[in-house]
């Protein structure tokens, strides 16, 4: 694509304080960016950071750990107003002691309250949905379907049941249960939690209290001094104005939708020369461009027809013509430098140009005399010697004359200036009166409107997107650089 105009121009050139401090402020706007990105997608992956891990199938039990990663939710849940849900607290501690009285070994009479205590959180847990607080009701699903499998059982309630019965745990240990429990209950039940809404009913949000402080207080001192560099190159300019010129800053100083930051934190980047965006503005500007071409190149074709056409329809042409007069034109001055571009132009063509086409005109009128006299009845065949002799005693004559021309039109005198404007008004005016008579007019705009209207009517008939498509490419072609499109010279062999 053609590289625009605002990006071929040469940018007056900062000092390098300037140049610092753009480039730091553009390298702070995109550590703003991904922090934005980061807290948009926190909630939703919010999961993911608690328990660092991916599921690749999320249909199968397959899990890969990433203990490197920190656990940042301790810190980053009281930004979002994030706090533990006090149902699935009490069931993580419950199950907690259920698991050291049972590692301990005691006796059934200690660890069978414990067990009826989960059993009973367990079918608490399925009936009140504490995940739905959280827009996890899938993660309820999971569990359910987790109990059904490990049981063998269709119903979810009962699989706890039977799970933490005394004879299933005497037929399969509490070692090789209690590994399911925390590989594959516990953790879903975790992550289930409570958000705390503000008084507008929205979930609370605290994100834009470190962004007012940290970032956006520095947008608005960087944008306070672009417009003031504005004003010292452009001192007319209003303040209004040079607000208005950084219109694309906007964005980072709104509360809200802050992913549209992305567009003026890659405007500054590019401005401080620290990314280069002209390959990937080629190629959204192509795309563009191909997708609108087509329509814009209809529209346009058809306006310029149908104007063209209510132009020729108008009956006004013989006033028009009229008006071309010396003494009905418009300006005096258009007129004079009518005369003057006459006065140059006739000793230009008549005194230069022609003498010089001297050998070629003998040449044509002697053909022509030729096969004039051919075409007569009985008329003699005319050596080539003689006509070219009388094809240049006529060339000479007119050159002569041409000659003699351009020297009084070379000269200054006003009464050839007045014969040549009794010419022109007279030519104006008897072409005028003749598109009157007979209906000429009339006939001709007839002719014309309907060439036109042929002329649509194909025009778009061959307009379609392979043709726009071939245009993109002979554009390509036309703007790359010869050096890109010529392949590289064969290496030479080493000696």
């Amino acid at each position: 694509m053609v590289r625009p105009r605002w990006l071929s121009t040469q940018r007056v050139t900062a000092s390098r304080l300037w140049l610092h401090w753009d480039r730091a402020v553009a390298l702070w706007a995109a550590l703003n960016l991904l922090w934005v990105l980061f807290d948009i997608s926190y909630v939703p992956l919010r999961t993911f950071w608690l328990q660092r891990n991916l599921t690749p199938l999320p249909q199968m039990p397959l899990v890969v750990p990433l203990p490197l990663l920190p656990d940042i939710t301790p810190l980053y849940d009281p930004v979002k107003g994030i706090e533990p849900h006090r149902e699935t607290q009490l069931y993580l501690a419950s199950f907690q002691q259920l698991d050291r009285a049972l590692l301990a070994g005691e006796p059934a009479a200690v660890t069978a309250p414990l067990r009826r205590r989960q059993v009973e959180l367990t079918v608490e847990m399925l009936n009140e949905n504490p995940f739905a607080a959280s827009g996890n009701s899938g993660t309820l699903e999971k569990l359910k379907n987790r109990l059904r499998q490990q049981a063998g059982l269709d119903s979810a309630k009962q699989s706890a049941d039977r799970l933490l019965s005394e004879g299933w745990l005497a037929r399969h240990g509490w070692q090789q249960e209690r590994r399911f429990w925390r590989q594959q209950v516990l953790p879903l039940v975790s992550t289930s939690y409570w958000r705390a809404i503000d008084e507008n009913g929205r979930p609370t949000d605290h994100f834009w209290r470190t962004d007012l402080l940290l970032f956006q207080s520095v947008f608005a001192l960087d944008i306070l001094l672009r417009m003031v560099r504005l004003r010292r190159r452009f001192p007319g300019l209003s303040w209004r104005d040079a607000l208005l010129r950084r219109w694309i800053d906007l964005p980072l100083l709104l509360p809200f939708w802050c992913w549209l930051r992305v567009v003026p934190v890659v405007e500054r980047l590019s401005q401080a020369r620290l990314i280069n965006i002209e390959p990937l503005r080629a190629a959204v500007s192509r795309a563009v461009v191909s997708l609108l071409a087509l329509e814009l190149f209809e529209v346009l074709a058809l306006q310029l027809v149908d104007g063209t056409q209510s132009l020729i329809r108008s009956p006004q042409w013989p006033r028009w013509i009229r008006s071309l007069r010396s003494h009905q034109s418009v300006s005096v001055s258009e007129e004079q430098q009518l005369l003057e571009l006459v006065k140059l132009w006739g000793p230009l063509l008549l005194g230069e140009v022609t003498p010089r086409l001297a050998p070629e005109l003998q040449s044509l009128l002697g053909h022509a005399l030729q096969q004039s006299l051919r075409d007569v009845p009985g008329g003699a065949v005319l050596p080539p010697l003689l006509s070219r002799q009388v094809a240049g005693g006529m060339v000479d004559s007119l050159i002569d004359l041409a000659r003699g021309t351009a020297q009084r039109l070379a000269q200054s005198d006003e009464r050839q200036v007045e014969l040549l404007q009794r010419f022109g008004d007279r030519f104006w005016e008897e072409l005028a009166a003749g598109l009157e008579q007979g209906g000429t007019l009339q006939r001709s705009q007839q002719l014309l409107v309907t060439l036109l209207q042929q002329l649509k009517l194909n025009y778009l008939a061959q307009m379609n997107r392979a043709g726009i498509d071939a245009l993109m490419e002979e554009l390509d072609e036309l703007t790359t650089p010869a050096e890109a499109l010529s392949p590289a010279p064969p290496a030479t062999p080493p000696a």
